[in-house]
């Protein structure tokens, strides 16, 4: 599924914060971030945690579900991601397991070199 034009969501961004983990855990291995394509896919990272994202689009929202790693061990699980008034994204994220946090996002500015 590719995302609806204008769909704000689409983008590299920075997860800043999260309710249950500090930003020591969140950057553990690596910037913590989230990058939601175009083309119905995406990935995360944080903490020990890499997977792959199959993407759902609205124009101002995403769903969906994931699969990867954490710490070597196979994760799964869903989430949702909504855009902020301030431009920043809220992360509904769940594990299979039935872990759930909430995390927060900030856009990644692109620069490009002369």
């Amino acid at each position: 599924m590719s995302a609806p034009t204008g769909c704000k969501l689409v983008g590299r961004w920075r997860i800043v914060e999260a309710d249950i983990w500090d930003r020591a855990y969140l950057d553990l291995c690596g910037q913590a971030t989230i990058i939601i394509g175009a083309d119905g896919r995406g990935e995360i990272a944080f903490g020990a945690m890499q997977a792959t994202l199959d993407v759902e689009y609205s124009p101002t929202s995403i769903a969906f579900t994931w699969i990867g790693f954490d710490e070597m061990d196979e994760v799964s699980g869903e989430g949702s991601a909504e855009l902020l008034e301030d431009g920043a994204i809220e992360i509904e994220f769940e594990y299979d397991s039935g872990d759930e946090a909430v995390l927060k996002a900030t856009p990644v500015a692109f620069s490009t070199a002369c």
